[in-house]
């Protein structure tokens, strides 16, 4: 194994509702990559401190152990996905100062939907017994630009529209 070896951070992002962990999921299981989900740490804290806590806080705490792992996975070299509704203009610090000095190639994926779509998506959520009902998904139907906007980050940037592109053809 060369120390040189090439090694990627894949940034999903978008507003809720337009794909975003389903295709971070898949790409995880074709790629074989570890994925880091905002929600898979964020659910847990609801779990233990109850509905009740303010969503917010709890998802900045999210972000904040994702960037901690982050820089633990990448001191490594390790190829990892991230997978969140990323804030511009608030996220780019954390992510940069996870970054080892031999930086990845950081892909950012933007997913999008049209509108109605992603309303449509967010009312079936809030009525799925199955889904953490600490995500608020009815709370969520209207867009917030900072999410729905790449990073200022280097990189390549693509975007994922639900519907119209194959996961496959990203990667």
């Amino acid at each position: 194994m060369s120390i040189m070896r090439k090694f990627r951070l894949i940034i999903i992002t978008g507003l809720p509702g337009t794909g975003k962990t389903t295709l971070a999921r898949d790409l995880a299981k074709r790629h074989g990559l570890p994925l880091i989900s905002k929600d898979t740490i964020k659910e847990p804290l609801l779990d233990v401190l109850g509905s009740a806590a303010p969503s917010r806080v709890l998802s900045n705490i999210s972000f904040a152990v994702m960037f901690s792992i982050t820089q633990e996975l990448l001191a490594l070299g390790d190829s990892l996905i991230l997978e969140g509704n990323f804030r511009s203009a608030e996220h780019e610090a954390p992510l940069l100062a996870a970054l080892p000095p031999i930086a990845p190639t950081i892909v950012q994926v933007l997913c999008s939907a049209n509108e109605e779509e992603r309303r449509s998506r967010l009312l079936r959520r809030a009525d799925d017994p199955t889904r953490h009902a600490g995500h608020r998904d009815a709370g969520q139907l209207e867009p917030v630009a900072a999410c729905d906007s790449f990073l200022d980050l280097p990189g390549e940037r693509l975007t994922y529209r639900v519907g119209f592109t194959a996961c496959e053809t990203l990667f």
